[in-house]
């Protein structure tokens, strides 16, 4: 039977009742047949280049990922590390919901296929490459029960359909255990929290993985998932995630920041370059973007860590209310947010003289003074 992979990404808190969640759930999908299980620590602190990613990376197949994150938010942390899919649509709603970490300040078709999102109607430039695979991304908050994330995982299982081998040796979608050795390290801590039959990580001495011919002895009923647990040393990060089903490529968000966070690539599409230049807790450029589609997935207000119920087609309602300032404009709050974190860094503060033309295109015009009159002229001249 295909077998889908199901990652439980753990929360950066010690909270019990998260943890006891988290435990729950893997312990529930233990003995479920068509599922593989990975634990791994939080999706958003993840290094591009450490054994969490490169686990993930592992993945071929159709895939589960279960967060304390909004789905918007998880999927395209995803994507801009290269595990990249279609969205998957989820049947599980969602829900605002307070954290208590560091940083608090419909279906399917008759087909089987997901019913295209909001996001994906907006005419934003969309993910590049994106494979015919579907990422599904549960957000843990919502609704906060077992048996709810059980279901919908097991109605997924149900409906998708997994490659059972590619040409890269990898089996039913999930990477063989002499493929994930190299990066997983024993947690004997883990034995407890992940239920009775499980270790929590993949074995020394397992057999060579099968030849592409050979097929995958089915799971017995009575015998336990494995569940792998991914270990890597990991610290709270704060950077911005771009969301491409929104992203139009305007660029306000380079020409904004002034802290060398975004970049282009070899065909002028905007990116988070130096994700780790972002200054811890300001969300500035989030505010700028006139598509909504820059998301800092720990920040308290729900419109800029990625809820989804924020069309991109209806940003401009009430903008001062929808990010959590009713008081202040969003272009002010983001120039004295940015203007906060030059200072901190030892830089002058430059106001809304700097990296807003496009804005200041809107701001009423001025009376003409004598500088404006000259330049009047020369333009005139024609010279």
């Amino acid at each position: 039977m295909p077998r889908l992979s199901v990652v439980v990404s753990q929360g950066q808190s010690a909270n019990p009742a998260k943890r006891q969640l988290e435990e729950d759930i893997v312990a529930a999908l233990l003995f479920e047949k068509g599922v593989e299980l990975a634990i791994v620590p939080h999706l958003y602190d993840l290094k591009p280049d450490g054994t969490g990613m490169l686990a993930l990376e592992g993945i071929r197949g159709e895939m589960v990922v279960v967060s304390w994150l909004y789905p918007r938010a998880a999927h395209w942390i995803l994507d801009r590390n290269g595990i990249k899919g279609q969205v998957g649509k989820s049947l599980l709603e969602v829900e605002d919901a307070d954290e208590d970490d560091e940083f608090e300040a419909d279906g399917e078709d008759k087909n089987g296929d997901a019913d295209e999102t909001d996001d994906e109607k907006s005419g934003g430039i969309g993910s590049r490459d994106a494979p015919n695979r579907r990422i599904y991304c549960l957000d843990l908050r919502t609704p906060g029960k077992v048996e709810a994330y059980v279901e919908e995982i097991k109605r997924i299982a149900a409906e998708t359909s997994v490659k059972t081998v590619d040409l890269m040796g990898f089996i039913g979608g999930q990477p063989q255990p002499e493929q994930l050795q190299r990066f997983l390290q024993p947690s004997p801590g883990n034995v407890d929290s992940i239920g009775e039959g499980g270790n929590g990580t993949a074995q020394n001495g397992s057999p060579a993985p099968p030849t592409p011919t050979e097929t995958v002895p089915a799971r017995q009923s009575d015998e336990a998932n494995q569940p792998i647990q991914i270990e890597e040393d990991t610290a709270r990060r704060w950077y911005p995630v771009i969301d491409y089903n929104r992203c139009t490529n305007c660029l306000e968000c380079l020409d904004f920041c002034l802290f060398g966070v975004y970049g282009i690539d070899r065909v002028e599409t905007i990116l988070v370059e130096q994700p780790d230049n972002c200054r811890k807790g300001c969300p500035a450029c989030s505010r700028v973007c006139p598509a909504n589609a820059i998301i800092f997935p720990q920040h308290k207000t729900p419109a800029i860590s990625g809820s989804p119920e924020q069309s991109a087609g209806g940003f401009k309602i009430d903008l001062s209310k929808l990010f959590g300032a009713p008081d202040e404009d969003p272009l002010k709050a983001a120039v004295r947010e940015r203007d906060e974190q030059l200072v901190y860094a030892g830089r002058d503060a430059v106001g809304a003289n700097v990296g807003i033309p496009k804005r200041q295109e809107q701001i009423a015009q001025q009376p003409k003074d004598d500088l404006d009159a000259l330049m009047d002229e020369l333009d005139e001249l024609d010279l």
